[in-house]
């Protein structure tokens, strides 16, 4: 079992930054891939950056260049967000996927963020 809890979400105007923190905890030896995912209102879940342990972060067209996913040994999970656009304003949650397993398989409660024009 892996566990996860987000926190760091909150209210920002466009153009600010805000950072996300996810604790990561519980049997994370053979947790292969860490990950951000939100979702908006009324819209579907989707993958916001994604890691490996050792590898560069992954993120989705609409991030890059304005996010940043990063982890401290594997225990704390990071995402910088810069330059903050109102449609950047969704749950986000964070997500493991264990090695064995393509799909991403635990999460955390959420935490909302609302960014404002």
């Amino acid at each position: 079992q892996v566990q996860l809890a987000e926190s760091g979400g909150g209210a920002v105007q466009a153009g600010g930054s805000l950072k996300l923190s996810c604790s990561v905890s519980g049997n994370t030896q053979y947790t292969c891939e860490l990950g951000w995912y939100r979702q908006a209102p009324g819209k579907e879940l989707e993958s916001v950056a994604t890691m490996e342990p050792d590898g560069p972060g992954k993120y989705a067209d609409s991030v890059k260049g304005r996010f940043t996913i990063s982890h401290d040994n594997w225990t704390k999970l990071y995402l910088q967000m810069t330059a903050m656009k109102v449609d950047d304003t969704a749950v986000y949650y964070c997500a493991a996927r264990r090695c064995a397993n393509p799909d991403y398989t635990y999460w955390g409660q959420g935490t909302q963020v609302t960014v404002s024009s």
